[in-house]
């Protein structure tokens, strides 16, 4: 199966240091990924790559099939792979709530009506209906990151890319959330320190350090309950264990 977003060998420089070096990173389609590593380490650089907001120096970006190099190369990739980012408020502008969800139809050609009625059902799917009126500015955090997800959802995105979703949520809104994510068929990468968050959703872990990707391992253990655990490949040598998933029960 053909990847959506492809990386290859990709270097990005930002304030003459090197934060990309030579990174390689595919994303099927369906598949949830786990993007590791510390404050810093370049993951946001990462995500913003495969959209066209950061240039490499070299290597080359490959979405939907196709080598993206200019600007006008990443249009089509907005419009198919939706970039959460890290604070709310930088995806939220419009007056309402049901203006920031209609607003991605709305760019996508669709008409005034056509973009609110798929915004109330974009709303109703993610049990948000009841905020469609409010005013965006006055949503708790909670809220406003869920509108977010919203936003880009009503555009129907292949893939999307998840910069620290969880921060700041209490846990009402982080359960909802989490239901919202769980229930999506959308290929995902997620950019989290919230190492139980990225166990529940994901089937695969990369670590980003210095500038270099390396495999994290995922993998479950079966207690009263079911759940993945992820490790960065330095944690697994450290203990000499295998590089491949595995079960353990108690």
């Amino acid at each position: 199966m053909s990847a959506l977003l492809d990386l290859r060998n990709v270097s990005v420089s930002r304030a003459g240091r090197l934060v990309l070096d030579g990174v390689s990173l595919s994303l099927a389609p369906g598949e949830r990924l786990a993007l590791l590593g510390a404050n810093g380490a370049g993951k946001t650089t990462l995500l913003r790559t495969l959209v066209g907001l950061e240039t490499p120096q070299s290597g080359a970006v490959v979405a939907l099939g196709a080598i993206r190099r200019k600007e006008r190369d990443f249009r089509e990739v907005r419009r198919r792979i939706a970039y959460l980012f890290q604070d709310a408020d930088d995806q939220l502008f419009c007056p309402t709530v049901i203006e920031d969800v209609a607003f991605g139809p709305l760019n996508l050609g669709a008409s005034p009506r056509e973009a609110a009625a798929k915004a109330r059902t974009t709303l109703d799917r993610l049990g948000l209906g009841n905020l469609a009126a409010r005013v965006t500015h006055r949503l708790s955090g909670g809220e406003k990151r869920l509108v977010s997800l919203a936003a880009v959802l009503s555009m129907d995105p292949e893939a999307l890319l998840l910069d620290e979703p969880t921060n700041g949520l209490d846990e009402a809104h982080l359960a909802r959330l989490l239901e919202i994510l769980e229930s999506l068929p959308t290929a995902m990468i997620m950019v989290s320190h919230d190492r139980p968050i990225l166990e529940r959703l994901c089937t695969r872990a990369v670590m980003l350090k210095e500038g270099r990707l390396a495999p994290a391992i995922v993998h479950r253990h079966v207690h009263a309950h079911d759940h993945l655990h992820i490790h960065g490949l330095d944690e697994e040598h450290a203990h000499g264990e295998s590089l491949l998933p595995r079960r353990s029960a108690s």
